[in-house]
C-alpha cells in the first residue's frame, strides 16, 4: 500500500518508526484547545513534544468512562504541516492494533483552498485504500491554518471499531493504552475538494506507529464537547481526475473484469501459482512427460514473458521494473498491479512471485535447517541431489555486474573491519552453506548476466519449451473441485481482464498443487473446504456461499496455523566512510553514466539489488533452554527518515530470528476472503527473546572495535534489555516477509489431532491428489531468505508426487 513504509520488508525488513518512542507506550503531553476547552492527550511525531513543534501531532480525548469500557468514539486532535500551499498533501491516522495501515480504520485529512477535508479509508492489502463503508463519521468542531500547519478537531464515531464487508477489528480503550500508525506526504494528493474520489501518493513526510498512554485521555466533560460542531464541509466533485495506472496513483479502477471461457483441455497436473514453488514443480512434471497448467493469478513480470512495467528510461528495451535488481525496492512505493490484494502482508501477484519482486538472495540451505525442521525422507541426506539441480541451474553470484566488480562497497568494508577483528570468519556463503556461526560474507543474489535470474530465467524457459506445458497468466483459482478426497479440476474465478473463468479438469490419475505461498495456498486450501471449522463456517457465509462443499465433506485440518516468519530487529550505525546511493532516484532520474553502464554492458552499481545489501553476518546463540537459535543479520547501506541521526552515512543491519525459534502465529480468512494474521508469530516465548537480547549484544560488542563508529538504534545510554522490551512486537515494524508454515508438512495428521496439513509426498491429507509445494509445508524457519529452499523443496516433491502416480 502506498501507505506504507518505502524501506521494505522483502529482504529488508519494515523499517522502524523512532524505535524508543514505538516501543513503549509513550508519554503524552496535555494540551487545552483556548476555544473549545477541549482537553487532549497529545503525541507529537518523534515522541513528546510541545504541541505546534513536531510537523505531525495527534490529540485525543475519550469519554470518561473509556479505561473501564471499550469507547467506540473519540474526540481527536490533528497538526499536521503544510510543506507547499499549492500543492495539497495530507497526513493520516491509522486506528488499527499495532498501529498497521492494512486492516484498520484510516482517517486521512488534508488542507485545500482554505477547508480542512477528511475521508475515512480501508485497505484490505498493499493497494490505494478504499473509501471506509461502515457505520462511522467524521464531524469537524473546528479547523484552523497558521504558519505552515493546518489543524483539525473533530469527533469521531464508531471509529474505535470497524467492519469494511466482513473485515472486523477493533480497539481497547479499557486496555489502557493503543498502539496507532501515522502517514504524511507533502504532496501526492489528487482530487482535494472531492474526498470520496481523492486518491493519494507515497508518503513522503514521515510515517510509522508509537504507542499511546490511554491513562489522562478520559475527560468528565466528554459528552458536553461532543456536540460541538463545525459548519459542514463544501465538496465539489465535477471535473476530478481518473487514477492513472500505475505509478503514484491508486490501482485503475476497471470495470467489470472480461475473462474468455477455459479451454475444454484436461492435464495431467494443474498447479496454481506461478513463484518459487510453482514454476520448479510444473517444470519437473512437465519433463517427465505429463500435460501441466501454471496458472498465475497476476501479470507478466519480467521482460522475457511479456511484462511492461517500467520507468521511462527502459523503453525501448526488453528489461522490466523487475529485470533491473537495483529497481527492486520500487515494489515498497509503487505496488500497483503488483501486490496482491487479498492479503494484509505484502505478497507479489505477478509471474514469478516473491522471486519476482524481492532483492534475490540467494543461499543454499543451511543443512541444519533440514535437520532440524523436517521429518524423516527430508532431511539434508535426502535433499543433497535436489539441491544439487537446483545450484547447477541458478548457481548465483555475489558480484553481479558483467566487470566482476563490487560498486559502493565502503559500507561492506567498514563492518568488515570490526569482525575480522573480533574473530569473525569470512567465507563465501554458497560455498560453505554450513558455516554460520560467526561468518560473514558479501551477499548472494539469483541474478545473472546483470539481470534478475531465478526460476524465471532457468525453470520456466524449459518448461515454456514444451509443448506438454502450458501458463495462463492473470487467472485467478478459486478453489480445487472435490467430491470427498477425490480432487476432479481446479474453479477458476475471473478476478482481471485477459484471464480465463469457469473450470479446468484433470485426467484420470492427475493432481493439483496448491503453489499460492504462505497465504495464497492456505485460503485455497479453506475455500477448498480443507481447514479447521471455525475458518470453514466464515467461508461457508461468505460470497462463495452457494457453491460451498457440503459440511458433511468438509476435512479439518490446522491450515493456518503454524505460521512463522523471521523475527526482524533493527539497528541502525553511522559511519563517515559509508557512501549512500539513492536506489529510488534511479527509478525516475537514474544517474547518466550509472544508466548506460547497466543498459550497454549490464555492469555498475544498477545490477545490484537496492539498497546496496551487505555484509550478511551469521550467527548461533544458545540459549537456557538448551535450543540452539540461528540468526542472519542482513546490512545494507539506507537509514530511516523518522530516525533522529540517521543520515546518509548510515547502516541498516536487521537482524533475522531464523532456525529454532519457538514462537509461531495463526493466519485467518474474513467473510470478505482476505487473509490477514490474526496472531503474529513473534516472541510469544522468553527464550526468543533471550536469544534476541544476546545476538544484538554480541554484535555491538563485534563492531565497537570500528573508529568512529556511532550507534543510533540502539540509541546511547539505553540497554540492550531495555530496547528489545520496550519495543513494539507487531508485523507492522518486525516482520522480514518470509513467512511459512500455514500448511505444515508432517506424520501427524492434523485430522487426528496433529500438526500437519499435508503427509511427506506433499498430499492434503484427506484427499487423493491434492497437494501443497510452496513455503506453506515448511515447519520450521530457515536460517536466512528462503527462496532457494522452496526451490529445493519442489525438487524434492516433483520426485514424491511423481513416484505416487507411478
Amino acid at each position: 500500500m502506498k501507505l506504507l513504509s518505502r524501506i521494505g520488508a522483502t529482504a529488508l525488513a519494515a523499517s522502524l518508526y523512532l524505535q524508543q518512542s514505538v516501543a513503549q507506550t509513550a508519554d503524552a503531553a496535555p494540551y487545552k484547545d483556548p476555544e473549545t476547552g477541549i482537553v487532549f492527550s497529545t503525541w507529537s511525531a518523534g515522541g513528546p513534544a510541545a504541541v505546534g513543534v513536531a510537523p505531525f501531532t495527534f490529540g485525543l480525548a475519550l469519554p470518561k468512562d473509556a479505561l473501564t469500557k471499550d469507547a467506540d468514539e473519540y474526540i481527536g486532535l490533528l497538526r499536521c504541516q503544510i510543506a507547499n500551499n499549492a500543492v495539497p498533501g495530507y497526513c493520516g491516522l491509522s486506528h488499527g492494533q499495532s498501529g498497521q495501515m492494512t486492516q484498520a480504520l484510516l482517517l486521512m485529512a488534508w488542507p485545500f483552498n482554505g477547508t480542512v477535508y477528511t475521508s475515512l479509508r480501508y485497505a484490505t492489502g498493499y493497494n490505494m485504500p478504499a473509501v471506509y463503508t461502515g457505520n462511522a463519521t467524521v464531524t469537524q468542531i473546528s479547523s484552523t491554518f497558521k504558519a505552515g500547519q493546518f489543524e483539525l478537531i473533530y469527533r469521531c464515531q464508531g471509529c474505535l471499531s470497524w467492519n469494511q464487508g466482513g473485515s472486523v477489528g477493533k480497539v481497547s480503550t479499557s486496555s489502557g493504552s493503543l498502539v496507532l500508525g501515522r502517514a504524511a506526504s507533502k504532496t501526492n494528493l489528487r482530487n482535494p475538494a472531492c474526498p470520496d474520489k481523492a486518491f493519494f501518493g507515497f508518503h513522503d513526510n514521515g510515517y510509522g506507529q508509537w504507542g499511546a498512554d490511554l491513562s489522562k485521555a478520559p475527560q468528565a466533560d466528554y459528552a458536553k464537547w461532543s456536540t460541538l460542531s463545525a459548519a459542514a464541509v463544501p465538496t465539489d466533485c465535477t471535473n476530478v481526475e481518473t487514477p492513472p495506472a500505475g505509478g503514484d496513483g491508486p490501482d485503475p479502477i476497471e470495470p467489470v473484469p472480461v475473462c474468455q471461457a477455459a479451454p475444454a483441455k484436461t492435464y495431467d497436473y494443474i498447479v496454481v501459482g506461478g513463484g518459487a514453488g510453482g514454476i520448479p514443480i510444473a517444470d519437473k512434471l512437465s519433463q517427465a512427460g505429463k500435460s501441466v497448467l501454471l496458472l498465475e493469478k497476476g501479470p507478466a513480470s519480467s521482460g522475457r514473458w511479456g511484462g511492461t512495467m517500467r520507468p521511462e528510461w527502459l523503453r525501448g528495451t526488453n528489461l522490466t521494473r523487475f529485470d533491473v535488481p537495483g529497481l527492486c525496492n520500487q515494489i515498497w512505493v509503487d505496488s500497483a498491479g503488483i501486490a496482491c490484494l487479498d492479503t494484509d502482508q505484502m505478497a507479489g501477484c505477478v509471474l514469478g512471485g516473491g522471486t519476482a519482486v524481492n532483492a534475490g538472495l540467494w543461499w543454499k540451505p543451511n543443512p541444519k535447517d533440514w535437520d532440524y525442521n523436517f521429518p524423516a525422507g527430508w532431511k539434508a541426506t535426502d535433499l543433497v541431489s535436489a539441491t544439487q539441480r537446483v545450484f547447477d541451474r541458478i548457481p548465483g553470484t555475489w558480484h553481479p555486474s558483467s566487470d566482476g566488480k563490487l560498486y559502493k562497497r565502503e559500507g561492506f568494508d567498514v563492518l568488515a573491519s570490526g569482525l575480522n577483528k573480533t574473530g569473525w570468519s569470512e567465507v563465501i556463503p554458497n560455498e560453505s552453506p554450513s558455516s554460520k556461526n560467526r561468518t560473514f560474507g558479501h551477499t548472494t543474489f539469483m541474478f545473472s548476466n546483470g539481470e534478475r535470474g531465478g526460476p524465471l530465467a532457468t525453470y520456466l524457459v524449459s518448461a515454456n519449451a514444451r509443448p506438454n506445458f502450458n501458463l495462463w497468466t492473470n487467472t485467478a483459482a478459486r478453489r480445487a473441485v472435490r467430491t470427498g478426497g477425490k480432487v476432479t479440476g481446479v474453479e477458476l474465478e475471473c478476478l482481471t481482464s485477459g484471464g480465463y473463468s469457469g473450470t479446468v479438469n484433470l485426467n484420470p490419475g492427475g493432481g493439483v498443487i496448491f503453489s499460492a505461498g504462505a497465504f495464497g495456498s492456505a485460503k485455497l486450501l479453506l475455500r477448498s473446504g480443507i481447514g479447521p471449522t471455525d475458518q470453514l463456517d466464515i467461508v461457508a457465509g461468505s460470497k462463495d456461499s452457494e457453491t460451498f462443499i457440503a459440511k458433511n465433506q468438509w476435512i479439518n485440518l490446522p491450515v493456518g496455523y503454524n505460521l512463522i516468519d523471521h523475527l526482524n530487529t533493527d539497528l541502525i550505525v553511522a559511519h563517515p566512510d559509508v557512501v549512500f546511493y539513492d536506489f529510488y532516484e534511479a527509478w525516475t532520474d537514474p544517474n547518466i553514466v550509472d544508466r548506460d553502464s547497466y543498459l550497454k554492458g549490464r555492469a555498475g552499481i544498477l545490477t545490484q539489488a537496492a539498497p546496496n545489501i551487505g555484509p550478511m553476518i551469521w550467527e548461533e546463540i544458545t540459549g537456557t533452554d538448551g535450543i540452539v537459535r540461528q540468526f542472519q543479520w542482513t546490512a545494507r547501506v539506507e537509514g530511516n527518515d523518522n530516525v533522529p541521526g540517521s543520515s546518509k552515512y548510515a547502516m541498516t543491519l536487521s537482524q533475522y530470528l531464523g532456525r529454532g525459534v519457538s514462537s509461531r502465529g495463526r493466519m485467518t480468512i474474513t467473510s470478505n476472503l482476505d487473509t490477514a494474521v490474526s496472531q503474529h508469530p513473534y516472541l510469544h516465548n522468553e527464550y526468543d527473546k533471550e536469544a534476541v537480547i544476546l545476538g544484538i549484544k554480541s554484535l555491538i560488542a563485534s563492531l565497537n572495535v570500528i573508529p568512529n563508529i556511532t550507534w543510533i538504534l540502539p540509541p546511547a545510554n539505553t540497554t540492550v534489555e531495555s530496547f528489545v522490551n520496550n519495543m513494539l512486537v507487531s508485523p507492522s515494524n518486525r516482520r522480514s516477509n518470509h513467512w511459512m508454515g500455514t500448511a505444515k508438512l508432517g506424520y501427524d495428521d492434523g485430522r487426528a489431532g496433529g500438526s500437519a496439513v499435508v503427509d511427506a509426498n506433499t498430499k492434503v491429507y484427506g484427499t487423493d491428489n491434492l497437494f501443497v509445494v510452496d513455503a506453506s509445508i515448511f515447519p520450521g524457519m530457515t536460517t536466512g531468505n528462503p527462496s532457494a529452499a522452496i526451490v529445493v523443496a519442489a525438487e524434492l516433491a516433483a520426485e514424491k508426487i511423481l513416484a505416487l502416480a507411478k
